[in-house]
């Protein structure tokens, strides 16, 4: 396995880009899959998230990409993402690592205008990055010819399946010249995908970099016991938050999109910075929300699964299941968030007395048990999550109830009436005086001020 970068067959043009942005070794999806993608082979890319499985294929495409060019609405290559926040995720990184390269990229997303997408695609598209849906619509326009796609890259495979997307994918694949380059990338292989993976792609080589279903090591997970009451949970979460002295930034999920906005409104009213996110606002206050969060001006992004899933961002230190997922594999991508790239992150998972169930299905799928920690006290031996447990009641516990009691409505006030498509307020929030960012180089920076605005 190569050492560097530049052991694995990339141009001069890509090395110089990457070593400008700091990265020097490969991880094992990039060092395993990057000489196959220029030897023009398929591949098949089971990696967690974190992996660096973006790079993996960006930086092999922009070298095969120097030689050729394109023509007017005919892509050369084309990156199918399950949602437009990956989507951009992408762009972004053709914009890093191929600032030596002068490429026509295009980004086909919902909630951007078509007149602006039409164009770049009458300008000839090196590369086209869509969602499915938007891509097909395009091209029902007549306004993409896919005849001259050289590459395909099918990223984040098993989210495609969870979000329907598959019969597009078809379509798709049916669409394109069949001697392409098919570039195929999952978390996990259910037998949906391999059955994908076989009808489209010639003689795959299949890299493995983690086993299916893992967490990442670098993770320190943690369990603790709540009440199920939202008001008290809503309170553990505050305290959670409180007490973690290395806490730089954290996503919180929560199962429902109606929860998402009524937990970001409580850490608002409780002095944090914080707002929500999920699929169903609007583009411009995702992306505003998003780039808050990954430019430290937001330091608690309260998210569904649909909206955070596969989300780039290197540098989270924590995340919390404010709800325990119901499925066991979401809990394995939510944690995925943090202990990216080979950095360190906590996991808290507040669990509720119904919530066993659920809890025993995740610590089967990764195969330990999650140490049990309590709240505001020192992390105890792994313990089986069955069985109820009363939350503690502490002396400061009826001036909380009354704090709670406020957010509440009096009797006979009328109340706003939440549906799962009510949008989360997407507040940014200011920046909190002596948080210092990441740097562009990926490396941690100083431990920043402490979350609570005072």
């Amino acid at each position: 396995m190569a050492d560097d970068f530049s052991g694995l067959g990339l141009s001069a043009k890509v090395i110089d880009a990457v070593a400008a942005s700091g990265y020097t070794k490969p991880t094992d999806i990039q060092a395993q899959a990057i000489p196959h993608v220029l030897q023009k082979k398929d591949i098949i890319g089971i990696a967690q998230t974190g992996t660096g499985k973006t790079a993996s294929f960006v930086l092999p495409m922009l070298t095969l990409l120097e030689s050729g060019r394109a023509r007017a609405r005919m892509p050369r290559t084309l990156i199918l993402e399950p949602t437009r926040e990956l989507a951009a995720q992408v762009h972004e990184n053709f914009e890093k690592y191929g600032k030596n390269h002068k490429l026509n990229v295009a980004l086909l997303i919902g909630g951007v205008s078509f007149e602006d997408q039409n164009k770049v695609l009458d300008r000839g598209a090196d590369v086209l990055i869509a969602t499915p849906g938007r891509m097909l619509d395009q091209f029902e326009r007549g306004r993409i010819l896919l005849t001259g796609v050289d590459i395909l890259v099918i990223d984040e495979a098993d989210r495609m399946l969870d979000m329907g997307f598959i019969p597009d994918i078809e379509r798709i694949c049916g669409l394109l010249p069949p001697r392409r380059q098919t570039l195929f990338f999952s978390a996990t292989m259910p037998p949906e995908i391999q059955r994908l993976t076989a009808r489209f792609l010639r003689d795959p080589i299949r890299i493995e970099v983690a086993r299916q279903n893992s967490v990442v090591e670098t993770i320190e997970q943690r369990l603790v016991r709540v009440s199920g009451k939202p008001e008290e949970k809503r309170d553990a979460l505050r305290r959670l938050i409180r007490a973690e002295p290395n806490l730089k930034n954290a996503i919180i999920f929560s199962n429902r999109k109606r929860d998402v906005a009524t937990l970001a409104r409580s850490l608002e009213k409780h002095g944090f910075s914080a707002a929500g996110l999920h699929g169903d606002m609007d583009q411009k206050s995702r992306m505003e929300t998003l780039d808050a969060f990954k430019t430290d001006k937001l330091q608690l992004l309260v998210a569904s699964d649909v909206a955070a899933r596969g989300l780039d961002i290197p540098a989270v230190s924590h995340v919390f299941n404010f709800d325990v997922p119901t499925h066991a594999e979401d809990y394995v991508h939510r944690i995925g968030r943090t202990g990216r790239a080979g950095r360190s992150g906590v996991a808290v998972t507040l669990m509720a007395p119904s919530d066993g169930k659920y809890i025993d299905a995740i610590t089967k799928l990764i195969g330990k048990d999650i140490p049990e920690t309590k709240l505001g006290g020192a992390a105890e031996a792994p313990a089986k999550p069955n069985g109820e447990a009363r939350p503690e009641r502490t002396e400061a516990a009826p001036r909380r109830e009354r704090q709670e009691r406020s957010e509440r409505p009096r009797r006979g006030a009328r109340r706003p009436v939440e549906t799962d498509e009510t949008p989360a307020r997407a507040s940014a929030g200011k920046p909190i005086e002596g948080i210092v960012a990441d740097s562009p180089f990926g490396t941690d920076g100083p431990v920043p001020a402490f979350l609570l605005r005072r």
